[in-house]
């Protein structure tokens, strides 16, 4: 460089995409093991994740004046096995065959679980709106099995609430059922093959626990026997009215039928049971009106991956680069936009949270223990943007169904992005994120995914592919960091202008999701 020549400063586009790269860098790195919850891992990434915070003059926003809401949890994981003894009617018992059949459920209610009744098949085992699928069919003190998903006649944002396991659990309990299996299609093992579920079947799961020490079942005390594949699938219907072909055949057309198997099932599960501790990363920017400071915000992104499993290619490590240390890194660079800005009129909390990977339990925990009285009036959620292209639209899960919607639209125009249907409803994205955490609590939200547009269906259909869930979720990706920086701008207007609006978001009349759930705010 000449002699008193000055360097220009990187553009702040550019400076924000660098940001980005070194958090990540940090987040994805091997020295945090994956960022399991409950492990060293994650707790680097929580303390580096509040010290970022306090850096760009974010506040601590826990209930004891800290960063980090503790989340006491209950670990649960299969001790063995397990044991599934089919009985056909008339014949002789004959095990299923783990890793082929079925991989064994887990019950955090109970070290030992053991179950032995008749199996009843009710379709998809919906039950909302005009579809009842166990309409002339007891289930009492019988075996639940149910296809995965959902038809797909259903809106899509429904027909991800009635896939969910969690949904179909409750229906059964509601029914007396004794136990639950679900089944694979085999479309179902296209998109997630089996030996997926085989590969991560030691993981551990968790849930918190209450004030009485009393782990939480978000789906009631009847008990997930097992999930069970294709090949397993085809030894249930052995001898049924309608192979199992035949009912996918019909599933496929969104009537399966429903009847009694003629056969029985002896289950017996062991878990493993402990106590783990982990914290959601908690920050605050006070509001400055008057009035709407008094109504919050929330901001939210897991911490937390899938931490070491059975290796890949010689590789175990989960590194999680955009699940999700691509949200996390883009909502600090929201929440720096706000620190160095004009202070919003109502009150931000940004959620880094655990859990998520253990089935949104961190921010079950915060939706359901507000570390503050004021009400939440909106969660805008960041989870796994794909930044391996430069996006020119996204989709964004539940804005048309509140008054976010209009906020949405008008941050998408202002950022040059456009607005795009759900590409994959059999996914059932919309109910696998922290937001819809929220939503059960009544919080009208929203949550961005990078769209299919200009090369995104590839580039996301491949990261799903090869990359999700994966130890080559890594560094090696060709990462877009400009892309990044885009995707905090976008949330960044989305919040601005929900802090800033003279009223907060509301259900849209008749909405579904306001309906079921609207009433608990």
């Amino acid at each position: 460089m000449l002699a008193g020549s000055v360097m220009a400063a990187p553009a702040p586009a550019a400076r924000s995409a660098q940001r980005i790269k070194a958090h990540i860098a940090f987040l994805a790195d091997d020295l945090l093991q994956g960022r399991e919850t409950g492990t060293p891992g994650f707790d680097i990434a929580a303390a580096y994740v509040a010290s970022q915070l306090a850096q760009i003059g974010v506040k601590p926003g826990a209930a004891d004046g800290s960063y980090f809401q503790q989340v006491p949890m209950s670990g649960f994981r299969s001790a063995d096995e397990g044991k599934l003894l089919l009985t056909p009617k008339g014949g002789a018992a004959t095990p299923l065959v783990f890793g082929e059949d079925y991989v064994p459920g887990r019950n955090p209610l109970s070290p030992t679980t053991h179950v032995s009744a008749p199996l009843v098949f009710v379709g998809y085992g919906v039950v909302g709106g005009d579809r009842d699928d166990y309409a002339g069919l007891d289930v009492k003190g019988k075996i639940v099995v149910a296809l995965a998903g959902a038809p797909a006649s259903l809106q899509t944002e429904e027909r991800a609430y009635y896939a969910s396991g969690r949904t179909k659990r409750l229906a059964a309990e509601a029914r007396g059922a004794a136990g639950f299996m679900s089944i694979n299609t085999p479309a179902d093992e296209v998109r997630r093959p089996f030996d997926g579920a085989v590969r991560s079947w030691k993981s551990w799961g968790v849930t918190w626990r209450d004030g009485a020490g009393k782990p939480f079942s978000p789906a009631g005390s009847t008990p997930d026997l097992a999930s069970i594949s294709v090949k397993g699938a085809q030894k249930i219907f052995a001898g049924a009215p309608q192979s199992f072909a035949d009912v996918v055949k019909a599933a496929e057309a969104g009537t399966p039928p429903r009847f009694v198997l003629p056969a029985s099932l002896d289950a017996t599960l062991n878990t493993e049971l402990k106590s783990v501790q982990s914290a959601n990363v908690v920050g605050l920017i006070p509001g400055s009106d008057p009035k709407l400071k008094n109504e919050v915000i929330v901001l939210s992104a897991h911490l937390d991956h899938v931490g070491i499993t059975s290796p890949v290619k010689g590789d175990s490590i989960n590194n999680g680069a955009m699940d999700n240390a691509s949200g996390v890194a883009t909502t600090l660079e929201v929440a720096r936009a706000f620190a160095e800005g004009k202070r919003p009129r109502r009150t931000l909390m940004f959620l880094l949270n655990t859990g998520e990977e253990k089935g949104l339990v961190g921010a079950d925990y915060f939706a359901r223990n507000p570390p503050t009285s004021w009400p939440i009036v909106a969660n805008v959620n960041l989870d796994m943007p794909v930044l391996t292209y430069d996006f020119t639209d996204v989709v964004a899960f539940g804005a048309e169904r509140s008054t976010l919607g209009p906020a949405v639209q008008r941050a998408a125009a202002r950022s040059g992005v456009k607005l795009s249907a759900d590409p994959m409803p059999q996914e059932g994205l919309f109910t696998r994120s922290d937001h819809f955490r929220f939503v059960e609590q009544g919080v009208p939200s929203v949550f961005l995914m990078t769209g299919f547009a200009n090369g995104g269906e590839a580039a996301f259909t491949t990261f799903l592919r090869d990359h999700y869930h994966k130890p080559s979720d890594d560094l090696s990706q060709p990462i877009d960091y400009a892309a990044g920086a885009k995707f905090a701008a976008i949330n960044y207007e989305i919040t601005r202008e929900l802090a800033d609006a003279d009223k907060a978001p509301t259900w849209n009349k008749g909405d579904f999701f306001g309906t079921l759930f609207g009433k608990k705010r």
